[in-house]
């Protein structure tokens, strides 16, 4: 009798995933390097912390929504909701013509976020074994990269060359690419648990709304995300100090970095545990910070772009894979949603105090890298002392 054929790990369903988070994250993060001289130009100034601030408080506020839905309704709904918000939304930005309008539909532009890698996280990890979970998170995340890092390049570029309305335009169009290709993905939520959609499933009981298995990966998350809030709001007035014309580009180099890293390691934390590997990227990330708060030069700050690059490319699969192997099957979405609210609540948190300290000062900005590597110096000792290592058999 011969044998059965090997079964294939990484199936269209997946390659169709990540080519959908690639468009999906280029769509969003192409706005990023220009939106704090448009909202300059609208007499905002003093609300730049709010634009990285404003979106994550949505994205937060929504996850539990998600991760219910998408144990219920389905993983592929969730996801096209997401990439229909961020549709909308670019095509919106040229029509807003106060403060309050963009901070409004930055507000709701951050449904998009609260939805889309809800969905993402729960189809990868019902399509993934264990033992292959960190490097399915790490290809995942080269194609999330690869649109951040296209992104802002790609929207330094059409500002520059054409203008300001033309990118919101290119950015709607990429998210509405992002839609059509879910479309022809096949939904992964087993059929028993699948139900109609209707109003009463968005009324949440506690339980529904935060996974306790996965706090201990939610708050080395929360802790580790804040520096990325704060690098948001201040790279771009940091690179125009420096004298960078095109401010996508430090995000450029960190985005790049982090994709080199993900190809080269991203079978680490499934190798070597979780928690090893996180302990040795957050020391990583410490570094970069401290870096950046002394970058005295353009280069000096690109090569600190590369070390932050380098930390998150390790930092992300690994605690993205680390929650899901804490999650029981039927709350998968809830336990990935559980991780995002400490994501977006550390990204929001970060994004606010960095807008806070700097003030339009760019003697201010030791001050705000200081601070996030204060953060992360917390996260640190937590996962040294406040985690153990659980042996991958342990876990499975």
């Amino acid at each position: 009798m011969s044998a059965a054929p090997p079964t294939r790990v990484y199936t269209a369903g997946f390659w169709l995933m990540c080519l959908s988070s690639f468009l999906f994250f280029a769509s969003f993060n192409m706005l990023l390097p220009e939106l704090p001289d448009y909202l300059t130009s609208l007499g905002g100034a003093e609300y730049k912390g709010y634009i990285i601030a404003m979106f994550t408080v949505t994205a937060g506020l929504s996850r539990p929504f998600s991760g219910k839905l998408a144990d219920t309704v389905g993983r592929i709904p969730v996801m096209v909701f997401g990439s229909l918000v961020c549709f909308l939304c670019g095509f919106f930005y040229p029509w807003t013509a106060t403060v309050g309008g963009f901070l409004l539909l930055r507000l709701l532009h951050g449904f998009s976020t609260g939805f889309k890698p809800t969905g993402t996280a729960a189809f990868i990890g019902d399509i993934i074994p264990f033992e292959r979970r960190g490097e399915a998170m790490g290809l995942l995340g080269v194609a999330s990269s690869m649109g951040m890092a296209a992104g802002p390049a790609l929207g330094g570029l059409l500002a520059e060359h054409f203008s300001l309305n033309v990118l919101f335009y290119c950015s709607s169009g990429t998210a509405l690419l992002s839609l059509i290709v879910q479309g022809t993905m096949t939904e992964t939520l087993p059929q028993a648990q699948r139900q109609k959609f209707s109003l009463k499933l968005l009324r949440l009981r506690w339980d529904e709304v935060l996974e306790p298995r996965v706090f201990r990966p939610a708050l080395a998350t929360l802790l580790c995300m804040f520096p990325y809030g704060a690098v948001l709001t201040v790279i771009p007035d940091q690179s125009t100090y420096l004298g960078i014309s095109n401010k996508g580009l430090f995000f450029t180099f960190y985005t790049v970095a982090s994709l080199v890293v993900r190809l080269v390691a991203g079978r680490a934390s499934d190798r070597y545990g979780r928690v090893p590997v996180l302990r040795f990227s957050t020391t990583l990330l410490l570094v970069a910070l401290v870096a950046l708060a002394l970058a005295p030069s353009v280069p000096f700050l690109l090569a600190a772009a590369v070390l932050y690059g380098f930390a998150t490319g390790l930092n992300s699969p690994t605690l993205y894979a680390w929650t899901i192997d804490l999650s029981p099957a039927e709350r998968r979405g809830r336990g990935v949603a559980t991780m995002y609210i400490a994501l977006e609540a550390g990204i929001g948190l970060g994004a606010l105090l960095a807008g806070w300290i700097f003030a339009n000062s760019p003697a201010r900005l030791p001050y705000v890298h200081g601070l996030s590597a204060a953060v992360t110096l917390v996260a640190l000792v937590y996962l040294w002392v406040g985690v153990r290592h659980q042996p991958a058999s342990e876990v499975a």
